[in-house]
């Protein structure tokens, strides 16, 4: 399983408008087009998570994640604000890139932590997050993970 088979260009949005974090849970998860009464409830489920600690790891890179019953397998999104966002990041930096997983509570595939780790080990890549700055296209963001990740 690679990473560059989870996402497609419809779940990469490059300018997220959001100003606040809220907001900008709320962005990332209608990238995933499930229906209006799903997002809410997605939201607060990676509201509470957020609560818990940030998902901010550091290097201007976030990986906001939970488990939830209104996906049937595993899905992923990306986002980015360029002008980066406060996201109480382990490094205390602002957050350009965003990184979204959500999978069922059961999966019978188990790829939740592996690909949370994946997405971890992709952002450690020393080019990866000004290459994810420079970025001018989905496919260009598509092209980055089929490099740079296994």
């Amino acid at each position: 399983m690679r990473l560059r088979d989870l996402f497609t260009a419809e779940v990469v949005k490059l300018d997220l408008e959001s100003e606040t974090k809220d907001d900008l849970l709320k962005e990332l998860v209608s990238l995933l087009g499930l229906d209006e009464k799903s997002e809410a409830i997605l939201f607060k489920t990676l509201k509470r998570r957020e609560n818990l600690g940030s998902t901010g790891i550091g290097k201007g890179i976030a990986i906001p994640h939970c488990r939830s019953l209104v996906v049937s397998r595993l899905r992923l999104a990306y986002g980015r604000k360029s002008s980066g966002m406060d996201f109480n990041a382990i490094d205390g930096a602002s957050v350009q890139n965003f990184f979204l997983i959500v999978a069922p509570p059961l999966e019978v595939s188990n790829q939740y932590l592996p690909v949370l780790g994946k997405i971890a080990q992709f952002a450690k890549d020393p080019e990866v997050p000004e290459r994810l700055l420079d970025l001018d296209s989905a496919d260009e963001f598509l092209e980055l993970l089929d490099r740079k990740s296994s």
